[in-house]
């Protein structure tokens, strides 16, 4: 399904391919996630020389896949954890297309529950699609929410969930931080700490860590804004099979390089060229233009090394920028399999520090394979918002009270990573927040903590970035550009939006 009111932005016109210029402009772009990709596509797609620079051995950045090998010596398919490719991810879709027209790789899951300490369940699964219906059916059926509870709710303090506009959001909300938002209408705990701490986690962060004007786009992407619903979608093999191994032989087949395992060290201003990027190897790649999209600690690490670079408010920002606290990510491969009614994926509350679980053989071939030969179950843990250590075993305790089979089984491989390496969106941060424009011209910056004024999140900012990252280099060029979509960038009832008008007028 498409919403027929998404939002469309048309590609800069231009020129149709870099060939009718009088020299092929050359990029760098620095970091091969999502957003590095996106501007990577953008760029060879219009015949611009590029080279990507990934410290890895992989691409996906964050949403990367590789082999490990068990204790055995069998091959294991690792990557850092489940990822929700929702069906408002047009950006990241149209990426995806370029090696897979029909999106054949991705499979639907179909409900999301979600469970608290009390044992209590919420589910998105056959909520009606269009706003508000979805959001009130589902605060109507919820146990955590009871209908007493819409009268208490404070209508003039709430009247933003219905009307939210990048940037104007942030002019209004940006200044608080989500747990003092949602107290502040009047929304129950129970409710609270069961729907949506699952989307503030969704940022690696607790709510009194995160910008309400963050929670509150998020609520309008997947509730109030759009008609595409909360069912996602997950890869049917891991990220590189399904998707990375493929998208760089596509752009491989556009002339574009891949430097793996390279670090850069600095940007320098180049001798015959714009740029000078130097790497870790001790060699240097000259370039026309340089796309960082990188995370917010290696952006910090070049700048700082780059004399220079940009201008000295702009380098300032850059070093505001910080990242969430740390995640966990514990896999099993268990001898035995969990309950065959155990859904793909579970959202957590009230079992620290277990956020969610996943039962990989659900939807990953790998798994499924593996479950199947062995007679057991692949099963993911995950705990956000670490401030300590993870425990293994509170992980394990918390996953065999919610799945109570898993007492008896007992893991033949068992993988944990733990990183902190995810951007926080914290209260008062939107106006220092780079964006994808530079001081300087040619140097551009993508990734999932990159301002955009548009309502995206997530891997859908990472994949927007990117584009406009291309985009932005393109126009300059005289190149044309690339579409991009987003949800409606307003409140799609007419009358809540003048209520929330008539509200923020008051205040």
């Amino acid at each position: 399904m498409t919403d027929h009111r998404r939002q469309t932005y048309p590609a800069p016109r231009g020129l149709a391919d870099a060939g009718a210029l009088s020299t092929r402009p050359h990029a760098v772009v620095v970091g091969a996630g999502i957003a590095g990709l996106a501007a990577a596509v953008g760029l060879a797609e219009r015949g611009v020389g590029v080279d990507v620079v990934e410290r890895e051995q992989y691409l996906g950045g964050r949403v990367g896949g590789w082999t490990e090998r068990d204790d055995n010596g069998n091959d294991i398919a690792m990557n850092r954890g489940f990822h929700a490719f929702f069906r408002q991810y047009y950006n990241l879709r149209d990426l995806l297309r370029r090696v897979d027209p029909q999106l054949s790789m991705l499979t639907a899951v179909e409900d999301y529950p979600l469970v608290d300490g009390a044992g209590r369940r919420d589910s998105f699964r056959g909520l009606p699609r269009t706003p508000p219906w979805n959001a009130l059916a589902f605060a109507l059926r919820s146990p955590t929410f009871q209908l007493r509870d819409l009268v208490h709710l404070d209508a003039r303090a709430a009247a933003p969930l219905a009307a939210v506009s990048v940037p104007q959001i942030y002019a209004r909300l940006d200044h608080i931080d989500a747990e003092t938002f949602l107290k502040s209408i009047n929304f129950p705990d129970t409710a609270r700490h069961l729907a949506f701490e699952v989307f503030s986690r969704s940022f690696f962060a607790d709510p009194a860590q995160l910008s309400a004007a963050e929670l509150a786009t998020m609520f309008h992407i997947y509730f109030l804004g759009s008609s595409e619903g909360l069912i996602f979608d997950v890869p049917t093999a891991n990220f590189d099979v399904s998707m990375w191994t493929p998208l760089r032989a596509y752009l491989a087949g556009r002339g574009v390089r891949f430097r793996l395992g390279l670090q850069v060290l600095r940007v320098a201003a180049g001798e015959t060229k714009a740029f000078r990027v130097h790497t870790d190897s001790g060699e240097h790649l000259d370039a026309d233009a340089v796309v960082l999209a990188t995370d917010v600690a290696g952006l910090q690490r070049v700048v700082a090394a780059s004399d220079g670079l940009g201008d000295a408010p702009w380098r300032a920002r850059i070093q505001r920028l910080r990242t969430a606290p740390p995640f966990a990510v514990q896999r099993l491969w268990l001898d035995r399999p969990v309950g065959s009614d155990r859904p793909a994926f579970l959202g957590t509350a009230g079992h620290k520090p277990l956020d969610n679980i996943s039962v990989l053989e659900r939807y990953e071939r790998e798994a499924a394979e593996w479950a199947a030969r062995r007679g057991g179950s692949v099963v993911e843990l995950h705990a956000y918002a670490l401030q300590s250590e993870p425990s293994r075993e509170a992980m394990l305790r918390q996953l065999r009270r919610l799945y109570p089979e898993t007492a008896a089984a007992h893991p033949r491989c068992e993988r944990v990573l733990q990183r902190n390496d995810c951007p926080l969106f914290e209260p008062g941060m939107h106006a220092h927040r780079p964006g994808v424009r530079t001081p300087q011209r040619g140097l551009v910056l993508a990734g999932d903590g990159i301002r955009i004024d548009v309502p995206v999140a997530l891997m859908e900012r990472a994949a927007t970035t990117g584009w406009s990252a291309a985009n932005h280099l393109l126009s300059q060029w005289g190149l044309a550009g690339h579409t991009v979509h987003t949800v409606p960038n307003r409140g799609r009832s007419a009358l809540l939006r003048w209520l929330a008008a008539r509200t923020g007028r008051r205040r």
